[in-house]
């Protein structure tokens, strides 16, 4: 009966407030759940730790919800996680499927948001205790699983590598910290940019400029008359109905699995997570060829697999006091003002603050379905706004998103303004935007937890003797990179043939 106690009008009312602002952030190209939960933590001052939870869990999942929005109306990604929205979703609406796209999207994101409450539930300690006994080693081969699905996201695998390598180059442009195992001298740079790319690029303002301001670029360049975003109106036949999940309940469970299992393991991100569950099912699809071209079942697997990391970044947080990703980790400060110390004994010693953890976020999932799946109506109605009143609306949200993002800095606006540049030539010269992307993101964390493998064990047989999860790992990596070329192939035997036919 205490937990019901707890739940009274204003609790209500503080998830549902956090549910919209999160989902205005996560729609808002350049504004983030993490943007979300900084701005409002000081509202939670003058309220105690369940009812700043039940604040803060909302904005997490709006934040995380919201992302879809820009992904599949503008092809910008409101969040990191959303990547691989874009993919399909993009298509979809160009097609004029996009009420059906955002739909399946709203369904698949309650799916994961629940599965990995209920994971959090039953399985916190087990999976904390696991995840614990990772070295860097797994950790490593976890970030090249994720690199090898480069050649899956890839049209022409030698052009996707190259892609992908250059993603990983430019993210290590900085400082070789000394904290993984650098002279913390700067690197790959000329001296009179070292005031500015001291700490690299800034992942935001780089995917902004990438995914959404050269996307602008290429429309200017054709032109801008018209109507809106999309120039059509949705038709009858893109309705949602619950039959579009139809033989996707694998899916569904796979990548909300594997974005719950990714949110575990600190500092991978749900961008990582979201594409990983994306080239997996399209390992697996019957019709792989059909993926990134507007099928719902790409849309499933991100938007299930970046709201599955909801609950799985709540594990290490909670049960070991490392944050999952940046989001939790501005959650600590929560449980700081409150005077609570998350760890091993958090759970033992909160019995009811960790109930009501749980119970906030099936609440939280709750009324984000019921508020975007009902409202889509009215945000879809976006795409009916005249491009040159939507593009600078668009490109002023960016450039305020990118100097926010680090509490103003101007060299995160020159940041936006160059990957889009490159973003519109990369377009031109056939160059894959997705692996560069996923390189990027990933590069970083691959040299830390190689070079801290080579710093514990000192040799290069670590990384395949070290234990079953990395001999597990090894094989996946091996399939994922066969089967890769494989589809390559016959998708190439396939175009011969109807060449010749």
């Amino acid at each position: 009966m205490d937990i019901l106690s707890l739940l009274t009008p204003i609790y209500f009312v503080l998830v549902f407030v956090g549910i919209v602002v999160g989902i205005i952030f996560g729609s808002i190209p350049g504004l983030t759940a993490t943007m979300a939960i900084a701005v409002c933590l000081p509202l939670t001052y003058g309220l105690n730790l369940n009812m700043s939870l039940a604040l803060l869990l909302g904005l997490y999942v709006g934040g995380i919800s919201g992302g879809l929005v820009p992904a599949i109306l503008l092809k910008i990604p409101g969040t990191p996680s959303s990547i691989a929205t874009t993919f399909d979703g993009h298509p979809m609406h160009q097609k004029g499927e996009g009420e059906l796209a955002l739909r399946t999207g709203i369904v698949a994101s309650l799916f994961g948001g629940v599965f990995s409450a209920a994971v959090l539930f039953f399985f916190a300690p087990a999976l904390a205790d696991m995840a614990i006994k990772f070295s860097y080693v797994e950790k490593f081969l976890i970030i090249f699983f994720a690199l090898t699905v480069i050649a899956s996201l890839s049209k022409r695998v030698l052009v996707g590598l190259f892609s992908g390598a250059l993603g990983v180059w430019i993210s290590l442009i900085g400082t070789y910290d000394t904290t993984v195992g650098g002279n913390g001298d700067t690197r790959l740079m000329f001296d009179f940019m070292e005031p500015y790319l001291a700490d690299g690029f800034s992942l935001l303002p780089v995917l902004i400029g990438v995914f959404g301001l050269s996307t602008i670029l290429q429309e200017a360049a054709q032109g801008v008359k018209g109507g809106g975003l999309a120039g059509m109106a949705l038709s009858h036949r893109t309705r949602f109905s619950l039959r579009v999940f139809k033989g996707q309940m694998v899916n569904l469970i796979r990548s909300s699995s594997i974005g719950t299992f990714v949110g575990i393991l600190p500092g991978i991100g749900g961008s990582a997570a979201s594409v990983l569950a994306y080239t997996q099912q399209k390992n697996f699809s019957k019709e792989p060829a059909k993926m990134g071209t507007g099928v719902p079942e790409g849309i499933i697997a991100s938007e299930s697999s970046n709201n599955g990391l909801t609950g799985g970044a709540l594990i290490p947080l909670l049960s070991l006091g490392i944050p999952g990703d940046s989001t939790t980790a501005v959650m600590i400060a929560a449980f700081t003002l409150q005077g609570v110390q998350v760890g091993p004994l958090f759970i033992g010693e909160n019995p009811q603050t960790w109930d009501m953890i749980i119970v906030s976020l099936l609440v939280a999932n709750l009324f984000m379905f019921v508020v975007m799946f009902f409202a889509i109506k009215y945000i879809i109605k976006v795409i009916m706004v005249p491009k040159h009143i939507l593009y600078p609306g668009i490109i002023v949200m960016c450039v305020i998103g990118a100097y926010a993002i680090n509490s103003g800095i101007m060299f995160d606006v020159w940041t936006l303004l160059l990957f889009g540049l490159f973003g519109y030539i990369a377009e031109k010269l056939g160059l894959e935007i997705a692996p560069f992307i996923m390189g990027f993101i990933l590069g970083r964390s691959a040299e830390l937890y190689f070079v801290k493998s080579l710093e514990s064990f000192g040799n290069l047989t670590i990384f395949f003797t070290k234990s079953p999860i990395a001999m597990l790992l090894w094989v996946l990596i091996a399939l994922s990179i066969g089967y890769s070329f494989y589809s390559v192939m016959k998708t190439n035997h396939q175009a011969k043939g109807a060449n010749g036919g």
